[in-house]
């Protein structure tokens, strides 16, 4: 696994050809990685990891300022894991930035293991136990009030599942930002399954951009695996530090892996043997494209 371990001083918005191709080969490296993670430990949630990995690679890669050398400078962005049940594409990342070796992945799950099963503090890089769905926006505000009060330019970020908004803590932290001008973003990996079915049939949502335009906030709808569009969706949430910003990442669950793609037996199943080989073939396949 090459390791990108250069700090990020200076968020990159960058839609340059070339730059645009690094961070989709990265995003394509993150989903093959997340696959081996899961082979290896026979355990995890696969769907709402693939989604997340453009997501995942435009901010950890390009945009959030940091120091894997340093996963406790003051002076870095913050993000929370907050549907932690995606651990996997975080774990991969952080090693993939130099956070961790990448041979600790090989503790995932792991009685008295530094990779656990979700987000936990003794990984570095992670910034919050994360999986009690509801709280990472929560804990984003708190992060951007204590910025605001230590007079630190500072950005925390919340990524969030579709079917976590099902919790009324949501609305109550979305609720918050806006009367207290807090510029928390938030991120919505939208792939519209939960582990209970359609996010639709379990719960509506919908029309679920305008109930956060309601609330306050500003939103930008994204198609979630562009490139791009996440680089200048980010870009205008850096800017508007007046009020919060929701990106609302309109995904697919399982992402690159043809068989998993928008099914909700994937959120946590684990294939057999012969299935993940396939999925490999498939994200190898696609890594090769990418890196001509």
């Amino acid at each position: 696994m090459q390791l990108e371990t250069q700090p990020i001083f200076t968020p990159n918005f960058s839609t340059e050809p070339d730059r645009v191709k690094m961070l989709e080969l990265v995003a394509a490296k993150l989903r093959h990685d997340v696959v081996q993670l899961v082979q290896h430990s026979r355990s995890g949630h696969l769907g709402g990891s693939l989604s997340l990995a453009e997501v995942m690679a435009v901010l950890y890669f390009s945009v959030l300022r940091a120091d894997p050398a340093q996963p406790d400078w003051s002076g870095r962005d913050r993000l929370v894991l907050s549907k932690g049940h995606a651990a996997p594409i975080l774990f991969v990342s952080l090693a993939r930035r130099g956070y961790f070796p990448a041979e600790w992945l090989s503790e995932h799950r792991k009685l008295n293991g530094r990779i656990q099963g979700h987000p936990d503090r003794r990984t570095p890089g992670v910034e919050v136990a994360t999986g009690s769905l509801g709280q990472g926006l929560s804990v984003v505000n708190g992060f951007m009030l204590a910025a605001r009060i230590d007079q630190i330019d500072q950005r925390a970020i919340a990524i969030l599942g579709d079917g976590e908004c099902d919790e009324g803590q949501v609305w109550e932290a979305a609720m918050s930002a806006a009367h207290h001008h807090i510029p928390s973003i938030a991120i919505i990996d939208r792939n519209q399954l939960q582990i209970g079915g359609e996010t639709e049939h379990v719960k509506r949502l919908e029309p679920l951009a305008e109930k956060w335009r309601a609330f306050g906030w500003q939103v930008i709808e994204v198609d979630g695996h562009s490139v791009p569009a996440l680089l200048n969706a980010l870009k205008i949430a850096w800017a508007t530090p007046e009020q919060p910003t929701l990106l609302m990442a309109h995904t697919v669950k399982g992402k690159g892996v043809s068989f998993m793609e928008n099914q909700v037996e994937y959120h946590a199943k684990v294939p057999k043997e012969a299935l993940f080989e396939q999925a490999l073939a498939e994200l190898d396949a696609q890594v090769m494209v990418l890196e001509k």
